[in-house]
Parts: C-alpha cells; sequence; structure tokens
C-alpha cells in the first residue's frame, strides 16, 4: 500500500469550517484506490473514513468537486498499477478530492465497498496489534525470570492453601505431627504443579501445532511465549520443593528424589533459556500425570484409610497411569528421538546430552518404582481376595 497525495481544507475555506482539521489522503493498494478522510473531533480523537474508488468514472460520479482544497502532491510519483483503470485514477494532477457533501449521496455498491474497506482495515489493525504484541511486548527478555517468581509464589499459595483447607474440612490434620503437615502441605503444592504442568503439557504437545509434523523446520528449536512461560512456573516449583527437600532432609524424600529433582530442574532450565528441545521437555512433563495419585495414596494412607475401597482403586489408577505415562510414553520419546536424530545433532552441545540423557535416567528410576508398584498392587489384591 502506498500514499500518493494528500490534501489539506485551505484556512478560511468553506469546507474547512465544517471539516475541522481534516485531511484526505489518496492510497493505492495492490487492486484498490481509496480516498481516506481523516477529520479530527473536538477532543484531538481521530476519526477515520473509508471511500474506495474502483475506477476514475465511478470516482467522478460519487466525488464531485466541491469545497476549495489545496493538494500537496509527495514528490514521489506513483507506482504503476497493474489495473489500467487504476492507473489512470493515480495519474498525478487527475485525482481530485471528494467533496464533503458527495458522502450524502454514495450509491449502494459504493457503501459496500466501503465496508468491505472498513472491515479490511480493522483486520489489518488487529494483525499489526498481535505482531507489536508478539515482537515488542511478550518479546522480553525478562519473561522467563519472570515466570521463575511467579511459580515461586504460586507453590506458597498452593501450599497455604493446602494448610487452610485442610485444616477446616480434615478434622486430623491438627493431630498430625509438624513434620507431617509440612509434607501434607507440600504434597497439595505438588499435586498442583502437577496438574497445572500436565495439562499444559498436553494442549501444547496434543492441541496445538507448535509441534506438529505438518510444520517445516527443526522441532528441536520450536517455542511460544507461552511454552516459555509455563516452564518457568515449572522451574519455579522444583526450586522450591528442592529447597524444602534439602531444608528437611530426609523427611520429604531420600536421594532419589534429589537426584529426580535436580534433573528436572537444569533439562527445564536450560530449554526455558535456550528455547531447544522444549518437545522432549514437554512430553516427560506428561508423565507428571502420576503424581496427584500418588499423593492421593500418601493422604489416604495418613488419615487411616488404607483398609478402605478407595485405597484399593488409588492403587489400581496408580498402576495404569504409571504404565502409560512413565513406561509407554517414554518408549514413545525414545522412539521419537531415533527418528528425529539428525535434528537432535544440530542442537547445542549441553542440551544434545541432557535430550539423550535425561529420559534414560528418569526411564530407570520410573520402572524402578514400576517395580515395586506392582508388588505393592499384587500384595493389596492378596489381602482383598
Amino acid at each position: 500500500m502506498r500514499l500518493l497525495q494528500m490534501w489539506k481544507p485551505e484556512h478560511g475555506a468553506g469546507g474547512a469550517g465544517r471539516s475541522g482539521g481534516t485531511e484526505l489522503f489518496l492510497v493505492q493498494g495492490r487492486n484498490f484506490l481509496c480516498w481516506l478522510l481523516l477529520p479530527h473531533s473536538p477532543l484531538g480523537l481521530p476519526c477515520v473514513a473509508l471511500v474506495l474508488t474502483a475506477n476514475p468514472e465511478q470516482r467522478q460520479r460519487n466525488a464531485p468537486p466541491g469545497e476549495k482544497w489545496s493538494r500537496r502532491a509527495f514528490p514521489s510519483s506513483p507506482p504503476p498499477s497493474p489495473c489500467p483503470s487504476l492507473r489512470r485514477a493515480c495519474s498525478g494532477s487527475h485525482a481530485s478530492p471528494p467533496s464533503l457533501r458527495g458522502f450524502s449521496s454514495l450509491t449502494p455498491s459504493l457503501l459496500y465497498q466501503v465496508s468491505q474497506a472498513a472491515r479490511m482495515a480493522m483486520t489489518a489493525y488487529k494483525y499489526h496489534a498481535q505482531a507489536m504484541m508478539r515482537d515488542y511486548l511478550l518479546a522480553d527478555p525478562l519473561v522467563p525470570y519472570t515466570s521463575v517468581l511467579i511459580g515461586v509464589f504460586l507453590c506458597k499459595m498452593a501450599y497455604d492453601l493446602t494448610r487452610i483447607l485442610s485444616s477446616f474440612y480434615f478434622k486430623g490434620y491438627s493431630s498430625l505431627t509438624k513434620i507431617q503437615r509440612v509434607e501434607w502441605n507440600n504434597r497439595g503444592m505438588s499435586s498442583a504443579h502437577a496438574i497445572f504442568i500436565a495439562a499444559i503439557s498436553l494442549y501444547l504437545v496434543v492441541s496445538t501445532d507448535l509441534f506438529s509434523d505438518r510444520l517445516k523446520g527443526p522441532i528441536t528449536y520450536r517455542n511460544s511465549v507461552v511454552s516459555t512461560s509455563a516452564l518457568g512456573v515449572s522451574v519455579g516449583y522444583f526450586i522450591t520443593d528442592l529447597a524444602m527437600i534439602f531444608w528437611l532432609y530426609p523427611s520429604l524424600g531420600g536421594m532419589e528424589y534429589v537426584l529426580h529433582h535436580t534433573l528436572s530442574l537444569v533439562a527445564i532450565a536450560y530449554t526455558m533459556l535456550s528455547g531447544e528441545g522444549q518437545f522432549y521437555t514437554y512430553m516427560i512433563l506428561i508423565s507428571e500425570t502420576t503424581t496427584p495419585e500418588i499423593n492421593m495414596r500418601w493422604f489416604l494412607d495418613t488419615a487411616g484409610l488404607k483398609k478402605s475401597s478407595a485405597y484399593l482403586v488409588n492403587g489400581i489408577m496408580i498402576f495404569v497411569v504409571w504404565l502409560v505415562a512413565r513406561i509407554f510414553l517414554f518408549v514413545y520419546v525414545f522412539y521419537h528421538i531415533y527418528l528425529h536424530y539428525s535434528q537432535i545433532t544440530q542442537m547445542h552441545a549441553f542440551g544434545y546430552y541432557l535430550t539423550l540423557t535425561v529420559p534414560s535416567v528418569l526411564f530407570i528410576m520410573n520402572a524402578m518404582w514400576f517395580m515395586k508398584i506392582l508388588k505393592g498392587v499384587k500384595k493389596t489384591l492378596a489381602k482383598w481376595s
């Protein structure tokens, strides 16, 4: 789109007083020519009116000369138009501005063209606003660090909310020991993070095209503001939980939890800051769907409901979900890595080794824990039978 000419009302002319500082522009697009009227309201707010002209005859018919206008032609000549009528319409001095009185006599076809042009202009403004939001407002390098702080704050909120709700709705909460109450609240925080990150992971991997094979380019370099911010929240959780594990060691978990959280923290922090390998990070984070069931089993045991039917159902759910999310899913991740190994080799050396090492170590730990789960399910079923 190119600005060809601009008209301003002469001082003291009859139309100048009514237009109140109106400026008129002649704009040429790829397949259209339009008048752009920019009157200013008494409050100084600009108002836009578009009059689309498809050919010079219609322009002359719907825009008779009226008020006295002074024309300021821009020094650059209009580019050649693919349409002969547009080429004639844009030929320098033959383009005359429409009268303000001519707006009342617009034909229905021209009004339709005006409506179409207005919709096109609004759509263009929307795309420009989205591009500005993406390139300037959301491209701030502080976004990852801000999301980490938000993650720590949300962990604190989830911890306190678990404590408040448990003291109101669980009578045995006050009878727990201090360390049991801390672990109770910690597991509530852990469940909240697991539900959040698992939902985000499933949404980005399944419901969006961010990591789709239909898109061109290496899958290892794909990322977005949403994916990076969600990883920042997860980093905030692992920092908080790891700090609590160290502070109360070994009450909240032994060395296997330290190893699991350290590997997860390093891998997620790297992919958040570099933007590499986010697909594999989110595939691994889908396995967090097992965390609420594990925590619920501990809640039932601590509440003295180990012999209830809910405890049995929970054990079966843990077995099924663990098998799908931490065994079968990891096998698919290894298969995907094998298919896209040529893209993984293009990553930074640290990211390359993380992509190969972290899923392997976590899979070994998951397999060891799964054997314990399998033994527990067999023991529980034997008691119930």
